[in-house]
């Protein structure tokens, strides 16, 4: 077993949802299966990107169309943790991943156009600890600035670099690690009304829902949130809110005074969505919250 890293764009032409799967072709294959079992970073190329997001490959099985062309890398249930700030390519002037190093600090631009590639455990970890929200859970490292386009730091300094990656993968510091990034997205505003309340200490009233719940396995990534204020929350939470695949909001059947709803809700009754399109909850999720409520519209 061995990590990996994953190259991960929006717009990919491949059936790719990073929270479940990753698509790619068979050439990639054997660079893949060793990271069966153990971790994998998510990468997004351009000026803007960087390292998104970790997850457990659980297993890689062929593509069910295209049997001998494509595969599936399968992630583990509960697995995906995005990130709150992309990781940046380079930390302190050097290349994030030693595996790219070049041997004088230069990119390999042989290596760096594979879309499936290893990174050592300890770039591994040295990412993960970079990704984290609060520092101070987290065993000791020098601060680090994600404002610019580089990480600016000291050497990493870990009282124990396991204990690194399982505190950041707990299931505290991912659901914090969710709401950032959701809430973020959503630029502090609830999706269904519009409203964008910021309290004295900067902190939004603002929640990140799940769309499909946690208790279905429902991944922490972003297209499977999305930003409600706290009543809007509940209902949603219940079925009495949902959205149809082209972003209307629906009031249930269940919903006794469908008016008083309406003062709510946004009057044309539209979703706002995030900047970014690759953040607009995935059809798939809404699909389930309509189903598993058994939801008729009003």
């Amino acid at each position: 077993m061995a990590e990996g890293v994953f190259i991960h764009n929006p717009g990919t032409q491949y059936d790719d949802d990073p929270a479940t799967r990753y698509h790619f072709p068979k050439m990639y294959l054997k660079r893949a299966l060793p990271i069966v079992g153990d971790n994998v970073l998510f990468y997004e190329s351009g000026k803007k990107g960087g390292y998104t997001a970790t997850a457990r490959v659980e297993s890689i099985n062929p593509d069910p169309k295209d049997p001998t062309g494509h595969y599936y890398a399968i992630i583990a249930p509960r697995s995906y943790t995005p990130f709150s700030k992309n990781v940046p390519f380079r930390i302190n002037g050097r290349l994030s991943n030693s595996f790219l190093d070049d041997g004088d600090g230069k990119v390999n631009r042989g290596k760096q156009v594979w879309a499936v590639r290893p990174i050592s455990e300890e770039d591994y970890m040295k990412v993960v600890a970079l990704a984290a929200v609060d520092v101070s859970e987290l065993p000791r490292f020098d601060s680090v600035d994600f404002e610019v386009g580089e990480a600016v730091q000291e050497p990493f300094v870990f009282d124990s670099e396991r204990k690194t990656v399982e505190v950041v993968l707990n299931k505290k510091v991912r659901a914090r690690l969710f709401r950032e990034r959701v809430i973020s997205a959503y630029n502090k505003q609830c999706a269904l009304t519009g409203m964008r309340l910021i309290n004295g200490g900067g902190r939004a009233e603002v929640q990140a829902a799940h769309i499909k719940s946690v208790e279905h396995n429902g991944p922490d990534s972003v297209n499977n949130g999305i930003a409600l204020s706290g009543t809007i929350h509940w209902m949603f939470d219940r079925g009495l809110l949902s959205l149809s695949d082209d972003y209307e909001i629906l009031v249930s059947r269940k919903v006794n005074n469908t008016a008083e709803v309406g003062k709510l809700i946004n009057k044309d009754r539209k979703a706002i969505l995030p900047e970014n399109q690759s953040d607009w909850p995935h059809l798939s999720y809404l699909e389930w919250h309509r189903a598993h409520h058994n939801f008729e519209a009003a």
